[in-house]
């Protein structure tokens, strides 16, 4: 698989797997189907892997440990998240609206440093690994000050002293990672939903100054939480139920695609990795018949045509590079 340079002495596949479906999103997945999406991700040449505490409440971050514990360490590079630390609540705990994993404990915030600091030593427990190649504060949306404060202090400190080898947050707006950019010397930024055939805010700011400051990109939610999978059908964005004008801009784009002969997925797919700023595709999966597909999906000849009526009819921004030159 095509590999590319993330961070000094960090080269990661152009396909990462993200681990949010292993922790039980939305539906919960069993030890054998998380064992077998793991191994078929390997199979394919995969060897980058998002994870955090919040993917099932540890659940995400136990099941990928207990596969790369098996792997060679220096065949992989694997990434983490700090900001919430996972503690038992008081009384009995209630299911999460998101997360089905039968897991107790719940996330509460902290981006101190020293919560940071905790949360890192919590997640190699978990993993048991000795270490992670990344490290991402992850959702500070109300927290900028506290985030730049301590969190990054405390991954500026790591990464300085060898023990990680890029920093960054992982976000689903592309705004306030741009005054991250500005105010921290960040590797990478994790970017969930907002680069998609259907939301191209990070061409406004984020993605220029990352280039100008050779930031790399984890692209995330390239589906938007599925309206980009299957627009027919209960179809999601940004983890909710879709608004009807998106459903219907979403159903207007695999018309065309039906039109091409293609399929909406590869298109949106090979859209946002065909950004110069995108270093990794980081999809999400929760058996091995859907990595099977995304790696199909990266691979599908998309026809030259289909992009350049899709450039005439104004469906993305002007400013959005397309594949083939377009």
């Amino acid at each position: 698989m095509k590999r590319a340079r993330l961070a000094n002495g960090l080269d990661v596949t152009a396909i990462g797997l993200g681990t949010a479906p292993l922790g039980g999103l939305f539906t919960p997945v069993g030890d054998a189907d998380a064992e077998a999406t793991l191994e078929r991700a390997w199979m394919a040449g995969i060897r980058f892997y998002d994870t955090a505490p919040l993917y099932g409440f540890g659940l995400a971050e136990r099941r990928l440990g207990a596969f790369l514990r098996q792997q060679k360490r220096a065949s992989y590079a694997i990434s983490t998240k700090v900001g919430r630390l996972l503690r038992a609540p008081d009384g009995t705990a209630i299911e999460d609206d998101y997360y089905k994993s039968g897991q107790r404990e719940r996330p509460v915030f902290d981006f101190s440093y020293d919560g940071v600091m905790r949360s890192v030593d919590e997640s190699l427990g978990r993993l048991g690994l000795d270490r992670v190649d990344v490290l991402l504060v992850h959702d500070p949306d109300d927290h900028f000050d506290a985030a730049a404060a301590g969190a990054f202090r405390a991954l500026q400190r790591l990464r300085d002293d060898g023990t990680i080898k890029a920093i960054g947050a992982g976000m689903n707006q592309s705004e306030m990672p741009v005054r991250f950019a500005e105010a921290v010397p960040v590797d990478c930024f994790l970017l969930a939903g907002r680069y998609t055939l259907l939301d191209q805010g990070a061409l406004v700011a984020l993605f220029p100054l990352c280039t100008a400051k050779n930031i790399g990109i984890l692209l995330g939610g390239i589906y938007n939480s599925g309206i980009l999978a299957n627009p027919r059908t209960s179809a999601k964005f940004d983890y909710q139920d879709a608004d009807p004008a998106l459903v219907a801009r979403a159903l207007e784009l695999d018309e065309l695609c039906r039109k091409h002969g293609t399929e909406l997925k590869a298109a949106a797919l090979q859209f946002g990795m065909a950004h110069p700023a995108v270093t990794v595709a980081v999809m999400g999966a929760r058996n091995a018949a859907e990595i099977a597909e995304n790696v199909a999906m990266s691979e599908t000849a998309v026809p030259h045509a289909f992009w350049q009526e899709l450039r005439a009819r104004n469906l993305v921004d002007a400013r959005a590079p397309l594949p083939g030159g377009v």
